[in-house]
């Protein structure tokens, strides 16, 4: 029997002009944005809507930003019922909402508070990400290996995001290091990427404490489905079990690609992205070609 899967987005989905579709031709839609105001303290949705792409880069915008889009957006599909939902890095927030785990509020706050240690996180050590390209994942992982030890320098596999694309993370130093050694071993490209830190690194544990507080302050209800979490790659249904992988999330590896596997695995075939951009439709693609994507923003 074929399985419907629900994707959400993760931060870089981002653009000016985000929701403003939904907010405009639906009355939950507008809800849901007014409601998100509220909580948050200022009107997201006017930097979502009219704000430049620079305001929309700053952490403590785009994590909410992207998650209250993916929400909305999935919100108002009629009908939708999911076999299974999985989110990439943040984007998990947005898949415990749509199988129940979370309420709405609830996930938006957690957001808000991810969002702002993620950022003080940041600030501590400079610190950075790069995609490295055609280069299997064993050597992608040995060459971090190699240079954290040699150099004491952190350099971890960050997102795994389909065959032959591998986002490692780590501090300055390392990571300039690691993208030569990855060029050396034939990597088709190892690109520092534009961002503000070492996402899904051990850099990320100040954070993750701060979080962690908050996610265990927090009521999660059992789901109406399983969600495949980044760090296990597997279905989860228990609560408190989802608790634990979320935390881990700051500091452990998105494992996309072997997330989306154990999806079709269990039967998914139709995979629907609710949120801004294709990301999440290519990359499925690129890691199971039979799928049938389709997206909702």
């Amino acid at each position: 029997m074929s399985q419907n899967a629900f994707i959400f987005p993760g931060q870089g989905s981002q653009f000016s002009g985000m929701g403003k579709a939904l907010y405009d031709d639906n009355a939950l839609a507008r809800k849901l944005f007014e409601n998100a105001n509220d909580i948050l303290g200022f009107r997201i949705s006017d930097v979502m809507f009219t704000g430049s792409d620079e305001a929309l880069k700053q952490t403590n915008v785009t994590q909410p930003a992207v998650f209250l889009h993916s929400v909305v957006a999935y919100k108002t599909i009629e009908g939708a019922r999911p076999h299974m939902v999985a989110g990439h890095s943040l984007g998990e927030f947005s898949a415990l909402v749509a199988n129940n785990t979370l309420s709405f509020e609830d996930a938006l706050n957690l957001v808000s508070i991810r969002a702002a240690a993620m950022q003080k996180a940041c600030e501590l050590v400079p610190s950075t990400m790069a995609a490295v390209l055609a280069l299997d994942d064993a050597k992608v992982e040995a060459i971090c290996e190699e240079v954290q030890k040699e150099t004491g320098e952190v350099v971890v596999p960050a997102n795994y995001n389909c065959p032959g694309q591998l986002v490692i993370s780590g501090s300055v130093k390392g990571i300039e290091i690691a993208c030569e050694r990855m060029k050396a071993a034939g990597a088709k490209r190892a690109l520092v990427l534009p961002v503000g830190g070492a996402f899904h690194s051990p850099l990320m544990a100040p954070a993750r404490e701060e979080l962690a507080a908050a996610i265990e302050a927090t009521q999660f209800h059992q789901p109406v489905c399983p969600v495949y979490q980044n760090v296990v790659a597997a279905a989860v249904m228990d609560p408190a079990e989802i608790k634990q992988n979320l935390i881990n999330q700051l500091t452990g590896a998105v494992r996309w690609t072997q997330s989306v596997q154990a999806m079709v695995a269990d039967g998914a075939t139709h995979f629907t992205e609710a949120g801004p951009g294709k990301v999440l439709q290519g990359l499925v693609q690129k890691i199971y070609k039979e799928a049938v994507v389709n997206g909702v923003s």
